[in-house]
């Protein structure tokens, strides 16, 4: 992952949002610092989408203010559309073009010269492993080849922010992989990559820093491994070879339990100083463990414990809240779809 130590690409003070009687932002503080990767996770309904579509310019808030590579999303849009990619979470990829072609008219969307913009877009269908289908119609694309050349289509005009919500919904393991991989590249080039997703995994393995929205409202940021820190549950588990072994451990370590067959969890701290002092209290009382591994609270634990709902909860989406607001639909989340209907 990337180091956080550069300036800011995007922050945003006491946004607020609603729509009706529902608030969907209650006075939102973030800041992402550019080339990294910002993980946005919260429950359906938490106010995620709406977030990017503020920040992309999709949408106003009510209050507060937002800043994108130092741009107002509110006073200055355009200079904001100018320095952003948005890939949403339903595909801008028009299905009776074929990938080429749908490559080839964000370039002309972007106002490349016509050479330019097919060097572009043969460049960006080598990286994103679509040659072989640059010439066939997106419609037979399979989900991942799909999200693939919906992500290149956001690459065209070489953005330095990029708003992936929910990226890869509904996509294979392996898809989904190569997603990853494809988001270390972009930041690896100083690329900064704002992420929502619901798969906590996912931001566990990408992102540097995370915030958990909830209620419209963030309840905790910092790095993957910090917010693990938060959760109580940690332990470290002993295996023995024997009973005998097992029993006299258990009758030494406070606290501990057993657990599946010769198995005996310490909680504790897993730092290695921890360990060490563990290791020699069973040293000192001559008790030999056989196998020793250690466990830490992951993600879920730690949504469970900020939002008292499981990762997988299915409430309702903040989308569906916007129902009746200008350009805030479902279907115009992702910018490359408004300016090819507008182009059409």
């Amino acid at each position: 992952m990337s180091p956080t130590t550069s300036s800011p690409a995007i922050t945003a003070s006491g946004l607020r949002k609603s729509f009706g009687d529902k608030v969907v932002l209650d006075r939102v503080d973030l800041s992402v610092a550019e080339g990294t990767v910002f993980s946005l996770l919260g429950p359906n309904g938490a106010g995620k989408t709406t977030t990017v579509h503020i920040l992309s310019t999709l949408m106003r808030a009510d209050g507060g203010e937002a800043r994108v590579m130092g741009r107002d999303p509110a006073r200055d849009p355009d200079a904001v559309r100018a320095v952003i990619g948005v890939t949403g979470q339903f595909s801008a990829v028009d299905g009776l073009l074929t990938g080429r072609e749908n490559l080839q008219l964000m370039a002309d969307l972007h106002h490349l010269p016509r050479a330019e913009g097919r060097r572009r877009a043969a460049e960006l269908l080598g990286e994103f492993e679509l040659a072989d289908a640059a010439d066939k119609r997106a419609a037979t694309y399979s989900g991942g080849m799909r999200r693939r050349l919906d992500l290149a289509m956001t690459l065209v005009g070489d953005p330095r922010v990029i708003f992936l919500d929910e990226p890869t919904t509904g996509l294979d393991p392996r898809s989904r992989r190569t997603m990853w991989q494809i988001v270390r590249s972009l930041v690896g080039r100083g690329v900064t990559i704002f992420l929502t997703t619901q798969y906590l995994d996912e931001a566990d393995e990408l992102a540097d820093r995370i915030a958990v929205l909830d209620q419209g409202r963030i309840v905790a940021t910092g790095t993957p491994a910090e917010l693990k820190r938060r959760v109580p549950g940690g332990h470290v588990r002993l295996q023995f070879a024997d009973d005998a072994g097992l029993t006299a451990a258990e009758r030494l370590l406070d606290g501990a339990a057993r657990g599946d067959g010769l198995s005996l969890n310490v909680p504790g701290d897993a730092g290695i100083h921890a360990l060490r002092a563990l290791l020699t209290r069973l040293d000192d009382a001559g008790i030999e463990a056989e196998a020793l591994s250690v466990h830490t609270p992951d993600l879920d634990d730690v949504f469970f414990a900020l939002t008292g709902r499981p990762s997988t909860d299915t409430g309702s989406t903040d989308t569906a809240s916007t129902e009746g607001v200008p350009g805030a639909s479902a279907q115009t989340t992702d910018t490359a779809f408004d300016q090819k209907e507008s182009v059409r």
